[in-house]
């Protein structure tokens, strides 16, 4: 029995427990309401998002459709009120594509993150009325969006801005373009004082027309726009050596719409007329067949030539083709093209010779700039005071010929005031839009954006985000695009393949330039000419791709939609009033400092990210909470000083590119196998303040759990010594991979290793070195390597080369170091089929002699002999070698003589020595060495001295030109 006190004690607990139970149940309650009308509001939100995403489709439709018409119709000259109603729309599908990633994102998030939360009555409770708020959010936005698509679009019937109409603007545009100034018909006309630099083509056109074959002969001249195609090819033309060689000259502009009746009547009458016959009656009305066959009977028996001005098709050389027999005559085809494709076409049915045009050398370009600058003024020279901004105005022309006349041009119009040569340098950007004298340089490079393909102009645009004059990794291009979603996937290619026949195709069509080239002849670096630079910004901002501050004023002036944010030399401070535009990708150049609390601020206010690209920055930590980007693609910490990896990347879930390389961070987080979806981990970092050597280079720190990673397609480079045994058993899953880098392999590590590469059948590049400098590399167990491998790099020494490398036949570089080994490798080497690059450096043959004999390495470019130190004679037979083009050799101080045999490598353009002795280096005087008439046919000889500790810091002198480079 309780007593009647003990019961006025424990009265309060029981009414709180009343209570406590009263509110839950009115809490079940409720939550049981809100659970049937979360069901029905998410089935209704599912619903609403799949509507929208049709009409996502359908405005990415239109937009296609809209930019086929402008490209077709002039591009940049329609009306205010057009180019409106596209941006509209276009700013209306980013608010879809955002809605869409914030309902993935919040999906993911629910399906993911709180089932790790205890669930009580109350958090459920809290976590509807989140979810319904968040919910009936969404459902209001997509009815602001239905709005507003329906307003532009009464707004473009109330304007008349009907679709069907943008055929008619097409037609009102095409007659302004007609109107505008084209400078590429004065080049036609252009007199002999008035061209330069074209002395070697045109020597080079004027052989290929009057000799060699007389077979049918497709000559190509191939360049970007401007560079002078149609001014060279018009000289040669002209040229009596070329006018007295053919019975029958005809010259047609063919530009990007064409008529091929009208061209054949064109070639007809000029037949007739230069060989002063009549014409036939009728020809006015004759269609297109009956005028090919009367071009090829008239032309069979004749030595024809034909040049075609400004081909853009491809079909047209298929045409071009059939109307104009191989009559055995000699007869030759000229074409000027942008694009190298079509005169790649042409080999499959004719002789094909390509001319490149390159752009002016610099001295050219400025003695061209000074006859159009000073035309009339100072006897065609420069006035002192403006020198300096002339060579500046000079150099941002980039050689292009139509920039320097045209530029040179509008200033001989001014006065000849450092002022006003310094207004025009200062407004370079708006003028090419508005000044008439430049304008035609726009349309002109214009002309090449417009006849890309819709998918490949993103492609383009995208150089615009890098500084002016920026030389950009093609790789890291090529892995942007992808991460952009710019390439589509096709069943039988690897995404990679189709972003770099992107690349390929960019370059073919001459808009990028091309800076550096890989031994194998590969793009490695490229950029565009600083005018086309102008003009992507200015179409960039046109169509909200991106936003390029690198001014206070850009920052301060904007106030619509941006895609793409690239911060170039800016006040971080300033990018307030940026924070509600709906940005999908942020890249950061030039910034002297980079305040943590706003690198906190952005990633919070640009939820969606799919490009963090910190490449060369100032950045030093990355935020705790970066995993709240759940849309990250792609993240860049190269050459930072990030030294951290939080926790939080393990949230990442679309991560496809980790680029580490040259950061601070070692050690990876275990939490990084979570990312089922990357594709590329790069974490590696030199010590360029030493020499190299074999701890110059470091990788990364991993954990167990990588083999989980199977999409990998690029790892490098692990520190092997730290995960053991158990972390190389786990590579043998990572089946997909292309490139392996290992560091610090133990030796028993080294069968297992083999084993995990045997299961690679798709590895392309393969580096890996020993423990240390006195460690073995254990590999030769492998019986059957990847027939891919096209890439070896070995660090560590090797009781023999590993049998299974002669196997390689698509094997291009193979590269030695440290190895010590006592028998010459060259035997095992010299016949595969496709090696274009051999090196053997640092110790890597502890050898006296290494000889190549006849008929050995019959591909090989580059050969590199550095660093041994044993090495005392070097036998190049005659038959060996024979496309050979690098060679470089030394330190080594027991070889006295130059080696015998490099007289017979006439394909060498390089010979250099590192650090020779001193009898080696007196051999080789032109005036008094025995040894100088070996390499006396070289074009570049050089002697190389290493100076101080740091990596590939030398003083060079060239033996050919007697003077230090």
């Amino acid at each position: 029995m309780i007593s009647s006190s003990e019961l006025k004690i424990q009265e309060p607990q029981i009414w709180s427990w009343f209570l406590n139970q009263w509110v839950c149940l009115v809490y079940r309650y409720k939550l049981i309401e809100f659970l049937a009308e979360e069901a029905s509001q998410s089935n209704g939100v599912h619903r609403e998002i799949a509507s929208v995403k049709y009409e996502f489709e359908s405005i990415q439709s239109f937009l296609k459709e809209a930019d086929k018409i402008m490209t077709t119709s002039g591009g940049d000259n329609h009306s205010d009120g057009f180019r409106t109603w596209v941006k509209q729309f276009r700013e209306e599908a980013f608010h879809i594509e955002d809605v869409i990633d914030a309902y993935i994102f919040q999906k993911t998030k629910r399906s993911h993150g709180d089932r790790i939360i205890p669930i009580g009555v109350f958090y459920q409770f809290y976590r509807l009325v989140k979810n319904y708020k968040f919910r009936h959010d969404m459902i209001s936005e997509i009815k602001n969006i239905r709005l507003t698509v329906c307003e532009i679009k009464e707004r473009s019937e109330r304007y008349r801005f009907e679709f069907n109409l943008l055929e008619q603007e097409g037609s009102r545009t095409q007659a302004q373009n007609r109107m505008w100034n084209d400078p590429r018909m004065a080049s036609i006309f252009l007199e002999e004082a008035d061209v330069v630099g074209i002395e070697t083509p045109r020597s080079q056109l004027v052989g290929w027309l009057t000799t060699g074959s007389s077979r049918r002969t497709v000559i190509s001249v191939v360049g970007m726009g401007g560079l002078g195609k149609t001014t060279l090819t018009k000289k040669v033309y002209d040229d009596h050596r070329v006018t007295c060689h053919f019975d029958c000259l005809a010259w047609v502009s063919v530009s990007q719409s064409y008529d091929m009746s009208v061209i054949m009547r064109t070639i007809i009458k000029q037949f007739f007329k230069a060989r002063k016959e009549l014409m036939p009656e009728g020809f006015d009305t004759t269609d297109e067949e009956l005028l090919i066959r009367f071009v090829r009977e008239y032309i069979y028996h004749k030595r024809y030539m034909i040049v075609f001005d400004d081909v853009w098709d491809l079909d047209f050389c298929g045409i071009i083709e059939h109307a104009f027999p191989d009559n055995n005559k000699g007869g030759r085809i000229v074409i000027t093209t942008r694009i190298k494709d079509i005169a790649i076409f042409c080999k499959r049915s004719s002789f094909v010779h390509i001319q490149e045009l390159q752009p002016l050398p610099a001295e050219k370009a400025w003695e061209l700039f000074c006859r159009k600058a000073f035309q009339f003024d100072s006897e065609g020279k420069c006035p002192p005071p403006l020198m300096k901004l002339s060579l500046e105005i000079v150099d941002k022309c980039q050689g292009l010929p139509l920039a320097v006349v045209s530029i040179g041009g509008l200033l001989s119009t001014k006065d000849k005031v450092v002022s006003e040569w310094q207004k025009l340098k200062d407004s370079l950007s708006s003028e090419l839009e508005s000044n008439p004298h430049l304008v035609g340089i726009s349309k002109i490079l214009s002309l090449s954006y417009q006849d890309l393909p819709y998918d490949l102009k993103s492609c383009f645009l995208y150089f615009g985000i890098f500084p002016e004059g920026h030389s950009i990794n093609c790789a890291r291009l090529v892995k942007l695009w992808i991460a952009e979603g710019f390439i589509k996937s096709r069943k039988d290619k690897a995404i990679e393949e189709i972003a770099q026949e992107y690349l390929t195709q960019l370059i073919h069509r001459s808009l990028i330039q091309v800076s550096l080239v890989s031994f194998e002849g590969k793009a490695r670096k490229c950029g565009v000419h600083d005018l086309f630079h102008e003009i992507i910004i200015k179409k960039m901002e046109d169509t909200s791709f991106c936003l390029v501050l690198r001014d206070e004023y850009e920052c301060s002036h904007f106030h619509g939609r941006t895609r793409r944010l690239s911060i170039n030399r800016c006040s971080l401070a300033a990018l307030a009033d940026i924070k509600h535009s709906p940005v999908r990708s942020l890249f950061m150049f030039d910034t002297e400092e980079f305040p943590q609390k706003l690198l906190l601020t952005l990633l919070a206010n640009f939820k969606l990210l799919r490009v963090l690209d910190f490449e060369n920055s100032s950045v030093a930590h990355l935020p705790n909470d970066v995993g709240i980007l759940f849309h990250l693609r792609y993240l860049s910490l190269r050459n930072t000083k990030v030294d951290n990896l939080p926790k939080s990347i393990s949230k990442l879930q679309n991560l496809d590119t980790l680029d580490l390389k040259n950061s601070m961070v070692y050690e990876i987080p275990k939490q990084i196998n979570r990312l089922l979806n990357l594709r590329y981990l790069a974490a590696c970092r030199y010590d360029y303040d030493k020499d190299f050597g074999f701890t110059t280079e470091r990788g990364m720190k991993i954990q167990e759990g990588v083999g989980r990673l199977t999409t990998l397609q690029k790892l490098y480079h692990l520190e092997a010594n730290h995960g053991g045994t158990k972390l190389i058993s786990e590579l043998r899953n990572l089946r997909q991979l292309r490139k392996l880098g290992i560091k610090h392999l133990r030796s028993e590590d080294g069968r297992i290793l083999c084993t995990s590469i045997e299961a690679m059948k798709h590895l392309e590049s393969f580096e890996v070195s020993s423990l240390s400098e006195e460690d073995f590399l254990d590999l030769n167990s492998i019986t059957s390597p990847p027939k891919s491998l096209r890439r070896l790099y070995l660090r560590g020494q090797l009781r023999k080369l590993p049998d299974w490398i002669g196997k390689l036949e698509n094997l291009v570089k193979v590269r030695i170091f440290w190895s010590r080994l006592k028998n010459s490798p060259l035997k095992a080497l010299e016949n595969l089929p496709s090696l274009l690059e051999l090196g053997f450096s640092y110790k890597a043959y502890d050898g006296e002699e290494l000889r190549f004999e006849e008929g050995g390495f019959q591909k090989l470019k580059v050969l590199k002999l550095k660093d041994l130190e044993r090495l005392s004679s070097l036998v190049i037979e005659e038959g060996a070698l024979l496309v050979l083009q690098d060679l470089q050799i030394g330190p080594s101080p027991q070889m006295k003589e130059v080696p015998f045999g490099i007289q017979h490598l006439r394909k060498l353009v390089s010979l250099r020595f590192i650090n020779m002795a001193d009898e080696f280096e007196a051999s080789m005087d032109p005036k008094t060495g025995k040894s100088y008439g070996i390499v006396k046919h070289i074009p570049s000889v050089l002697i190389s001295h290493k100076v101080g500790s740091k990596q590939d810091v030398y003083d060079t002198y060239n033996l050919q030109y007697h003077g230090n480079i």
